[in-house]
Parts: C-alpha cells; structure tokens; sequence
C-alpha cells in the first residue's frame, strides 16, 4: 500500500507499532544534508544544526558525521551534542539566559564561540573566565529591528524582542568586549526569526550588515565571524511537492547581497529546514465522532506529542495510511487532552475514515519531538528510524 511517505519499513511493521511514535525518514535527511553541503561548496560558510529543533541522539549522530557544527541553547544541549559526537569548537551558544554553570560548562570544553545577548551577561562572561583562568570566544547578537513577518511568537529580530544588543547601544557593548581581558571578540551575530519563506528579510539583513561593517571598518575594527542565524522555512501544505528546502535560494541571498571581508567566514544556524520533513508522528484513530453536523477523528496523538497547531496555530498535513476507501469526508482532527486547543486541523479532508485507521502527521521533524511533554501524565512519544 503506497503510504504517502518516503519509507523503507513496510506498512505492516510500522501498524505493529504502538502509537503514537515518530517516524524518521533517515534517507531523507541524508538527501537533505547533501543539498546543503552542494549549495555551499566552494564559499567561506559554516552551518551549525540548531539542536532546539530536534535533539534526538540518532538525528544529531547523523547531522554531526556529515560536518555540521551545532547551535545551543541550553547546558544539556551542549552535553547532548558533545556525546552525539560535535566538535566542541564547532559549536555556538545561543539564548538570553545563560545560567553560571552552563557558561563554565561551555568554557571547560572550549567552545567555538557564546552568542552574547547583554551587557550584564557579557560582565559574567568574563567573570567566570577570569575565575577558571579561560578567555571566552563570543559574538555579540544584534537586533536589527528586522521583521521577518513570521508567527509573533517566532520573530526574534525587532525591537519588541527580548532577544540581542539594540543598533544604538552596539558601539559601547562592543567597545566594553574589546577592553575585557578574558574576552575574545570574534563577530557579529543576527538572527532574525523561523519559518521565513520570503527572502526579502534575509535582503534587508544583508544590508544592514554591509551597513555595520563598513562604519566600524572606519575605525579599524574588523570582525573575523558573522552570523546570520537561520530560520528558513520548509512546505507544510505539500511536503511530497518540495521535501527539500531551496537552500540554494537561500545561501544565494548571501552570496548576492553580503559583502564578506578577506578572510571572513560566514555562520548559519539551521534547525527545522534541515530535519522537519524528515520526521512523521504517526497516530491512530480512537473514535470517529459526529456532533452537530462535524465530523471529529479522535487520535491517540495529542498536543503533549506536538504542540505546534495548539501553540502556533501552525498547519500540518494529514494522511490516512491505511483507509481503502476512494470515498472522502472533511473532519477536525483532534486528540485527547483536555484541552480545546488539543486540535491538530481543521477541516481536513481524508478518504473515509475509521476507529483503528494509522494517521500520519507530516513535517513533524523539527520541533515536534523535541517540544513533547508529560501533561496530563502522558508518556513521551518514542521515535522509529528508516534506517
């Protein structure tokens, strides 16, 4: 039976496994991880796999051997991708709210470089480098005051966000770096949002780099990194159409439209484009219920397994991996959480479908898996491998 994904495991085995359970398309992701590694050969570029997207071991070992660096947000991401097998000079370490222990944890492994957010936390930087007898590596994160007309709950780049050292007070945070003994100021970083599919953001944060560089050239200050983040969006609606993100449209934004200097190296910060088609959280239908003129599938999958439709009110494919009928009705697909939000779409249309039908829920790979929580007492969903 043709399931819809791209899938090495017969449809038999995958109905043995108990639901719901993510499925990762191994091959996938290796087809994705060559695109990239294509579209930056020859240029001055390094890409870090954003963690936060999808800290599975197996995912991470698999990213790691292909040469990717990773971009980390917490202490146990750091030791999550150490044992995963990343070189500790290829990582990056982002987020606002650097705890002591985790800055001394990244200055013992020697990191690549911090993502400074603040003054405040560039002041305990150096402190705890100073105590451990260690010089820090950082860049400094600019908001650009960039809107990547994204999910407000996902853009990071304008002046509402919490995130980075405003344009007016970059000039003394950086003068501030450079006097700091036991810092080491390597380069500017940005990150300006997720799920951006329209380039023109990427464009104007292009410019406003060019822009930086050039003033602070002027005073003899060159920076040896930048960093642009990631946050470039994959297809929802069609995963089957486009299972692979236009990395060449992307990096050719970069190529086009930023002025790197001699000897400069480029960073990204790529999480969901690299491995959100690879993975599927597969459920079963429970009930099909009627109710005044709605039809509602009922799945064994909830919002504790993802939570992206009831956080985001972001869109996912649904597909009936098993119903033989030609025949097609519209339902809400929800789970059972006791929660309103607990709905995974709204009128969607599948072939007729009933109790004990497999529902794959495509595009699940990033921030799915790795957003899953116990509520309501329920168990973490496990995770099933093509390979």
């Amino acid at each position: 039976m043709e399931t819809g994904l791209n899938t090495n495991l017969p449809i038999s085995r995958l109905l043995k496994q108990s639901t719901p359970f993510y499925y990762y398309d191994i091959e996938l992701l290796h087809s994705t991880l060559q695109a990239i590694k294509q579209a930056v050969s020859g240029m001055p570029y390094h890409i870090h796999y954003a963690v936060k997207a999808n800290g599975n071991s197996h995912i991470m070992e698999e990213v790691f051997k292909a040469g990717l660096g990773a971009d980390l947000v917490s202490g146990g991401e750091i030791k999550a991708a150490l044992a995963a097998g990343c070189p500790a000079q290829a990582m990056t370490y982002s987020g606002v709210g650097k705890a002591d222990w985790e800055i001394r944890l990244s200055l013992e492994n020697e990191i690549g470089c911090f993502n400074v957010e603040s003054i405040p936390e560039l002041q305990v930087i150096n402190q705890i480098a100073l105590e451990m007898d260690k010089v820090a590596h950082v860049a400094i994160r600019v908001n650009p005051d960039i809107d990547a007309h994204t999910h407000r709950y996902i853009t990071t780049g304008t002046a509402d966000n919490k995130f980075g050292i405003s344009l007016e007070d970059l000039s003394s945070v950086i003068d501030m770096a450079q006097s700091m003994p036991h810092i080491h100021l390597r380069g500017l970083h940005f990150h300006i949002g997720s799920q951006i599919t329209d380039m023109q953001p990427y464009v104007m944060l292009c410019e406003t780099i060019n822009r930086l560089q050039d003033e602070y050239a002027q005073r003899g200050i060159a920076f040896e990194l930048i960093n642009v983040g990631g946050g470039l969006g994959v297809d929802y609606t069609d995963p089957e159409q486009h299972p692979i993100a236009d990395f060449e449209r992307y990096f050719n934004v970069f190529k086009h439209h930023l002025n790197l200097r001699p000897c400069q190296t480029l960073h990204f910060e790529l999480g969901r484009s690299i491995v959100a088609q690879c993975g599927s959280l597969l459920s079963r239908v429970l009930y099909v219920k009627e109710s005044r003129g709605k039809r509602f599938v009922i799945l064994d999958a909830g919002m504790t397994d993802l939570i992206r439709p009831a956080l985001y009110q972001a869109v996912h494919q649904m597909q009936n991996l098993t119903s033989a009928h030609l025949e097609t009705a519209t339902y809400d697909i929800v789970g059972p959480v006791c929660e309103s939000s607990d709905t995974f779409a709204h009128n969607s249309i599948l072939p007729l479908t009933q109790r004990g039908d497999l529902i794959a829920i495509r595009t699940a790979g990033a921030y799915g898996q790795s957003m899953s929580s116990t509520y309501n007492m329920r168990a973490l969903p496990p995770a099933v491998f093509s390979d």
